[in-house]
């Protein structure tokens, strides 16, 4: 008999991969410039385009999920995985190294929502789905704290197509696993997908993620910024409006008029736009102001990420006692206080102090992306899973591209604003950002290059606590949103609530 925490398994196994190649190329990145001989413009298509793919096309494949079945597609789509992976590992040069990430992305797309949905439908007793989700979501964190450590070991071993490599074994896993194990669920009343909806809601998502991305490099005043903005926002509306017309639509937007529904994936967004800021802070902070390598940096915030699995698997034990609102609202208000302590970091660290705020943290995150992941699934019908865990997770994605855009920009401007070069130190590239400072610093003098790296650090420095600040207030703004709407969801939500959905 087919084992339902087998299937958790290999859900678990699919999802931390999935995470941890968000993170791995990013120490990669500048071995690409020498090996590959990359331009700026194409390492940032390289590090994007799997982004822009994967948020794209989740709704798509949720909803392929529903129709072929939600087996089968994880199956292919890990197949894919691995095949691109391959690619990616020994591309010659830029060009084809971002058509392999796109690809990567596609596949990436058929995976994410497939592993969700089937731990929806394996697990259908409330308290033990809840347990589930939480574990899925705990391996989802870890994989992103885990993905800069299992980058920087492997890039100090091996050359930069290392990182690809590692996936090939594991989407193996996944094949061998998923084919003797998972059980195969589909819609069976699903109609024919709609392709002018596929077109809308892949235009529509790749367009605001774009320029959420080019603000942030270049900001809101450029035209293509705008125009893909305003035109994305455009499409979507259109996409949304197209599903009320329709039988059998790509998103069933009455969803959206239950407020556990939406409260979940809103306060879901919000957690993970702090949590992206946190972790750009953070891998500024210790390695451009402590000076720490690539490798140091992962293992320090690698706590913090781990500590979300943690959570994960608490939440669920913490539900029947203060309820699933509350659960959400203890868990970003962690988040809270973890971002007021970060606003007292300076030029010197005492990392044993900072540890169990990190985890406090990392537990807080758990929390609310468990919760709120259970919300959105045990609120959908069970034969539109694929669907309901396609929006959960592009809400993740948006959260993920407006974190690192606006609180980036936050920090950069405060950076900017409190920049003070002393007299005689040329300091262009420094005034645009610290990782400029480091680069303007490394072609001065000895005693102009520590003048200036001292005046970028403590700029940065006020920046970090600003941007903390900031980011503390809203998440305790979102811990009261989430406790009010919120409110009167049921502790253990049963299948004759789906029933009526």
């Amino acid at each position: 008999m087919r084992s339902k925490w087998s299937c958790l398994a290999i859900a678990c196994l699919a999802t931390l991969l999935l995470s941890l190649d968000l993170t791995v190329l990013h120490l990669a990145l500048p071995r690409l410039v020498t090996d590959l001989g990359a331009s700026s413009t194409q390492l940032l298509w390289i590090g994007d385009v799997y982004g822009f793919a994967l948020a794209g096309l989740l709704i798509t494949m949720g909803n392929l999920g529903d129709r072929i079945g939600r087996k089968r597609l994880l199956l292919i789509g890990a197949a894919a995985f691995g095949a691109a992976s391959v690619v990616t590992a020994y591309a010659p040069n830029a060009e084809l190294l971002i058509a392999a990430r796109a690809l990567l992305g596609v596949a990436g797309a058929t995976i994410m929502p497939s592993t969700l949905s089937i731990v929806r439908n394996v697990f259908t007793e409330p308290g033990e789905r809840t347990t589930a989700v939480g574990i899925w979501s705990g391996m989802s964190a870890a994989g992103f704290a885990v993905g800069p450590v299992v980058g920087g070991l492997l890039l100090d071993h091996f050359w930069w197509g290392s990182v690809f490599l590692i996936n090939v074994p594991i989407m193996l896993l996944v094949l061998a696993g998923g084919i003797l194990v998972l059980p195969e669920s589909r819609n069976p009343d699903a109609g024919r997908l709609d392709l002018l909806s596929v077109v809308l809601s892949f235009a529509g998502v790749v367009s605001v993620v774009y320029a959420i991305k080019e603000a942030a490099h270049k900001g809101i005043e450029h035209a293509d910024v705008l125009v893909a903005g305003v035109g994305g926002v455009a499409l979507l509306a259109l996409f949304a409006w197209r599903q009320t017309r329709l039988a059998e639509p790509l998103i069933d937007v009455r969803l959206f008029a239950r407020r556990a529904f939406t409260a979940s994936i809103v306060t879901n967004l919000l957690a993970i736009f702090a949590m992206s800021a946190m972790m750009l802070m953070f891998a500024w902070y210790l390695q451009l102001v402590l000076g720490w390598s690539p490798l140091q940096a992962g293992l320090a915030q690698l706590p913090g990420g781990l500590s979300g699995a943690i959570g994960g698997v608490l939440a669920a034990q913490l539900i029947p006692r203060i309820g699933r609102n509350g659960v959400v609202a203890l868990g970003l208000a962690m988040n809270a206080g973890a971002f007021l302590y970060y606003s007292t970091l300076g030029t010197e660290l005492n990392y044993l102090a900072l540890l169990p705020v990190m985890v406090i943290g990392g537990i807080g995150i758990g929390f609310a992306f468990t919760v709120n992941n259970d919300n959105v699934l045990a609120t959908a019908p069970r034969q539109r899973a694929g669907a309901a865990a396609a929006v959960s997770e592009t809400a993740f994605e948006l959260g993920g591209a407006l974190g690192i855009a606006i609180l980036g920009t936050v920090l950069n401007s405060a950076y900017r604003a409190n920049l003070e070069l002393p007299a005689g130190v040329p300091g262009e590239g420094a005034r645009e950002s610290i990782a400029g400072a480091v680069g303007t610093a490394a072609q001065l003098p000895a005693e102009q290059a520590g003048q200036l790296m001292r005046a970028a650090q403590t700029a940065f420095i006020e920046g970090l606590q600003v941007t903390a600040l900031v980011t503390a207030a809203l998440l305790a703004v979102v811990a009261l949103l989430a406790l009010v709407g919120l409110r009167g969801v049921p502790k253990e939500i049963p299948e004759e609530v789906l029933a009526r959905a």
